[in-house]
C-alpha cells in the first residue's frame, strides 16, 4: 500500500451516512486533541454522537509547514502555552498510526474520517489510507505545486479564506481543469472567532453564481447563527470547530463550539432542510384540516325567502369553509335564492 503502513494487505473502508442529497456537516476536530488520541477518540464520539456525518483532523508534520521561527497568528496566542508556532505545530502532530486508529475508530461509529494535509508528506499519508475525500485549507488555496499534488481524490472541497475570486479560479482550473471532479467551494474567514461584519456570508452565492460549483461555508464565528444562514442560503456543505471543553490550552478551543452546541448545529441544520422544502406553493398535509376550520363561507346574514334575490345586504362571509368560498362573492351575488334561509345557513346555488 504505502510506507506509511506496515501491513500492504490492509484495506481501508470508509463508512458513515449516505447524504447525498443533504447538506454534508463537517465536525471540524482539527488540532483540539492537543495531540492525545484518547482525546482524539473522544472528539470522534461527540461527532458521532451529534450525527455529523464527518469529523475532520488535520495532517501534517511540522517540520515541512512552518520554519522554525515563524510567528504565531493572534488567536493562536490565546490560551497557548508556546512561544513560536512550530513548537505549538509539533506538539499537535498526528503519526501515521494515530490516523489509522481514528479512522477504524469512526468505522466503528458509523461516521465519515476527515483530514485537511498540510504538506506533501501527509498528502501521501491520506492517499495510502484509501481517503477518497480532501479538505483543502484556505492557506493552500494558491500553492499550487500542492493542489497538483491532488490528484487521486475523487471528492475536493476547498476553503477560500482570504482568497479572491482569481484566487478560486486558479485553484479551480489547477485542481479541476476538465471539470470532471466533485468539487465544493467553502466561503469562510480565517479569523478566529469572525467578527460577524466581517462574514459576508452572500459571497457564497457569489462563488456559485460565478463557478457554477457546489458551495458551503467554513464557519470561524462564534455561536451557530451563521451556519444555519449558510444552510438556508443552499450551503450544499456546513464545517464547524468543535471541541469537549473552550477553556483548554490550545489555538482552536476558545473559538469552537462544545459538545452541547454541536448538537444544536446539526438539528438546527437538518430542520432547515426540512423546512426548506421544494420550490411548490400549496397546502401542506399538516395545515389541510386548518383550511376548512379558518377560511370562510358564503352564509345567510338574515332570513331569506325562497325567490329573494341574493346581494350584499343579506349575505355574508363567515367561517367555516365547508359552504361555498367567498372568492364566488360575485357569481353568488344577483343570483335568486331556490329556497328560503335561516340566518348563518350555508348558502347554495
Amino acid at each position: 500500500m504505502s510506507a506509511f503502513i506496515e501491513n500492504d494487505d490492509l484495506q481501508i473502508v470508509q463508512t458513515g451516512c449516505d447524504r447525498s442529497m443533504s447538506i454534508f456537516i463537517i465536525a471540524e476536530a482539527g488540532v483540539n486533541h492537543n495531540g492525545d488520541i484518547h482525546m482524539a477518540k473522544r472528539l470522534v464520539e461527540e461527532a458521532a454522537e451529534a450525527g455529523a456525518d464527518a469529523v475532520k483532523f488535520q495532517s501534517f508534520k511540522a517540520a515541512s509547514l512552518v520554519t522554525k521561527t515563524a510567528a504565531k497568528a493572534a488567536y493562536q496566542s490565546l490560551n497557548s502555552p508556546w512561544k513560536i508556532q512550530f513548537d505549538m505545530l509539533k506538539s499537535l502532530e498526528l503519526d501515521a498510526n494515530a490516523h489509522l486508529e481514528l479512522i477504524f475508530y469512526c468505522n466503528s461509529l458509523g461516521i465519515e474520517f476527515l483530514s485537511s494535509p498540510f504538506d506533501f508528506e501527509s498528502i501521501e499519508l491520506l492517499k495510502s489510507l484509501g481517503l477518497k475525500t480532501v479538505k483543502i485549507p484556505s492557506g493552500e488555496i494558491d500553492n499550487i505545486p500542492y493542489l497538483r499534488r491532488l490528484v487521486g481524490f475523487d471528492k475536493i472541497i476547498l476553503s477560500t479564506g482570504m482568497a479572491d475570486l482569481s484566487d478560486i479560479e486558479t485553484a479551480l482550473l489547477t485542481l479541476d481543469p476538465d471539470r470532471d471532479r466533485d468539487v465544493s467551494v467553502l466561503h469562510c474567514n480565517t479569523q478566529y472567532p469572525t467578527p460577524y461584519e466581517d462574514v459576508n456570508l452572500k459571497a457564497m452565492l457569489t462563488i456559485k453564481n460565478t463557478f457554477s460549483v457546489k458551495v458551503g461555508y467554513s464557519d470561524h464565528t462564534e455561536g451557530i447563527e451563521v451556519s444555519l444562514a449558510a444552510a438556508a442560503l443552499g450551503a450544499s456543505v456546513i464545517e464547524k470547530h468543535f471541541t469537549l471543553d473552550k477553556t483548554l490550552p490550545g489555538p482552536d478551543h476558545r473559538a469552537s463550539l462544545d459538545p452541547r452546541e454541536l448538537k444544536a448545529l446539526v438539528k438546527g441544520v437538518r430542520n432547515i432542510e426540512k423546512a426548506m422544502g421544494s420550490e411548490l406553493k400549496s397546502t401542506s398535509p399538516s395545515e389541510a384540516a386548518n383550511k376548512l376550520v379558518v377560511r370562510k363561507s358564503i352564509v345567510a346574514a338574515r332570513e331569506i325567502r325562497k325567490g329573494e334575490m341574493f346581494d350584499e345586504n343579506n349575505l355574508a362571509v363567515k367561517r367555516p369553509g365547508t359552504g361555498i368560498s367567498p372568492k364566488y362573492w360575485d357569481m353568488v351575488v344577483g343570483s335568486q335564492a331556490k329556497r328560503d334561509y335561516k340566518a348563518d345557513e350555508f348558502i347554495e346555488v
